[in-house]
């Protein structure tokens, strides 16, 4: 399946899961921001996806990245953002969500386990009290520490000003 293919509305999604329920399918859901891929990304999307059959991923839209992290921000336009995440062997699905929250995003599709990275407290995750009361788990993946993109801007930031990068 090619990234077009992977890339669906919540609508169409909701319609897909319907039928991953029916097949009983695991559906693992995450999301994030994802502004410049790194490492730190990929290796957290692989251990998200082995934990289900299916991973589907809500992607913050470019204006709800702007609203959480400022100015400037994202870097990387939603449409290449979801296209390169939708390439990733580990994703089966992304779609745009552009609340600040992937509440209502998780209400509608309401999937088997909920994944966030070990920087968030289970209690804090947004959407674990819908998946719980669905009979499904909350889950954290383990942080890969030194890989974020706050670490790639400051690099560049770093680089830009050395007169390295021109």
């Amino acid at each position: 399946m090619d990234s077009h293919t992977k890339i669906k509305s919540r609508d169409e999604l909701k319609g897909i899961r319907k039928q991953l329920a029916r097949d009983k399918k695991t559906v693992v859901f995450t999301n994030g921001c994802f502004d410049i891929l790194h490492r730190g990304h990929a290796e957290y999307l692989q251990k998200a996806r082995n934990l289900g059959d299916v991973l589907i991923l809500g992607l913050n839209n470019d204006a709800s990245v702007r609203r959480l992290k400022g100015e400037g921000r994202p870097i990387v336009p939603q449409a290449d953002r979801a296209f390169v995440l939708a390439a990733l062997a580990a994703v089966d699905f992304v779609t745009l969500f552009s609340e600040d929250t992937p509440l209502a995003l998780i209400e509608t599709l309401v999937p088997d386990i909920l994944v966030k990275g070990g920087d968030y407290a289970i209690e804090n995750i947004v959407g674990r009290e819908v998946v719980e009361a669905h009979g499904g788990k909350v889950l954290t993946v383990p942080f890969v520490s030194d890989r974020s993109t706050s670490d790639v801007v400051r690099k560049i930031i770093d680089l830009n000003e050395k007169g390295i990068l021109n």
